[in-house]
């Protein structure tokens, strides 16, 4: 079971996915900006940076994202579900938040066919390197558990 969070450690949360969601976001731009300015309100100002709006939204998707990892990756609301169903929710959550985000916002174009299909591509990659981070921190703390649980046995 987990420890109650407190209100930081929820902002906490919130601004490391903000940070390192910005940080993705400078690296693309840095490389495509120029070219994607016509395209997308992601890459207005071209490579020379983000604009407020931009930050703004980006931090709304972080606060959708901490609140679902909150509801389906921890034990705090849902704790009877299979573990790979929650994560399957927490992603498609995830998914259907940045579609939404695609249309309100003008991400990319929407009748755009390949701009779908590498944001598919792209939310994979993102997904699969989530799962592996997750699963390694999940083995950690479950080494972290066995070794005080063999302490105590002792």
């Amino acid at each position: 079971m987990e420890d109650r969070k407190t209100v930081f450690e929820y902002m906490a949360q919130l601004f490391t996915t903000f940070g390192i969601t910005v940080v993705i976001f400078v690296v693309i731009n840095h490389f495509i900006g120029d070219e994607a300015r016509s395209m997308s309100t992601l890459f207005a100002l071209g490579s020379a940076g983000l604009s407020s709006a931009v930050l703004a939204e980006l931090l709304l998707l972080a606060l959708i994202i901490t609140v679902a990892q909150n509801i389906f990756l921890s034990d705090i609301l849902i704790k009877n579900m299979a573990l790979i169903l929650r994560n399957i929710l927490f992603f498609l959550t995830v998914m259907v938040a940045i579609a939404v985000f695609v249309i309100l916002f003008g991400w990319f174009p929407v009748y755009e066919v390949r701009a779908w299909i590498g944001f598919l591509v792209s939310f994979a990659v993102c997904t699969t390197i989530s799962a592996v981070f997750m699963r390694l921190e999940e083995r950690a703390e479950n080494k972290k558990m066995q070794e005080a649980l063999n302490r105590l046995k002792k």
